[in-house]
This record gives C-alpha cells, structure tokens and sequence, in this order.
C-alpha cells in the first residue's frame, strides 16, 4: 500500500507530542501561542480582508516554527553539557536571534495591516 492512514495519524500523534513537549516546557512559546490567539481575535474584531488574513495566519505560522525550530536546536545543544562545546552557545544565539527577527517583522506586518483598523475604531467611537 501506499498510504497507509494509521502510519499518517501515528505521524500526526508524535507531531502533538512534540507540540504540547514545547508547549508545557518553553515559555516564550507559549506567550507566542497566547499572542497568536489574540491577534486571531483582532482578525475576527476587525474583520480584515481575506489577503490580511492570509498574511496574518502565514506570520503566526513563521514565527511558531521558528519558535519550534529554536528550541529543538537548544535541546541538542543542551545534550552536549557540561562539555558544551563553543558553538553551541554561538548556534543557541543564533536561532535566538532567528526567532527576534521573525517575531519583530511579525510585530511590524501586524501593525501595518491592523493600524487602519484600529484608527478607524477609534474614529468611530470618539464620535
């Protein structure tokens, strides 16, 4: 067989696993996974355009894999301690980084698309 659905929901079980491991162990994630729940919200306050919202989902998307990305990469390099070699500090830092950036250009597609939105609320409830 080809396909095979109960090796696919395995798959699909171990991928939650590894999810919820994050989840309950890194903080940052689970700020990020709060910080995706209310901008989901402004998306259906605001009712932003479907392109809006295309870009939105794809940014919550970037920065919690970049997010998963990172901690994977500290789990290994933490499995080198106490003999931590010096790069692992240096890639640590690095994906670190990776997840800023990400995270900063969410933050700044966010307030471009929303900015309007917002003026506009505020606008209409000086009135």
């Amino acid at each position: 067989m080809i396909f095979s659905i109960k090796k696919f929901f395995k798959s699909v079980k171990f991928a939650f696993k590894g999810i919820s491991s994050i989840y309950k162990t890194e903080q940052n994630f689970r700020f990020q996974v709060f910080t995706s729940f209310f901008v989901i919200f402004l998306i259906i306050f605001f009712k932003v355009s479907l392109k809006e919202i295309i870009v939105l989902i794809l940014m919550i998307s970037f920065v919690l894999i970049m997010e998963i990305i990172n901690s994977a990469f500290e789990k290994i390099a933490d499995m080198f301690k106490p003999r931590i070699h010096v790069y692992a500090e240096i890639v640590k830092n690095i994906m670190a980084g990776a997840v800023l950036i990400s995270s900063l250009t969410a933050l700044v597609i966010g307030i471009i698309i929303f900015y309007p939105y917002i003026l506009d609320f505020l606008i209409k409830i000086s009135q």
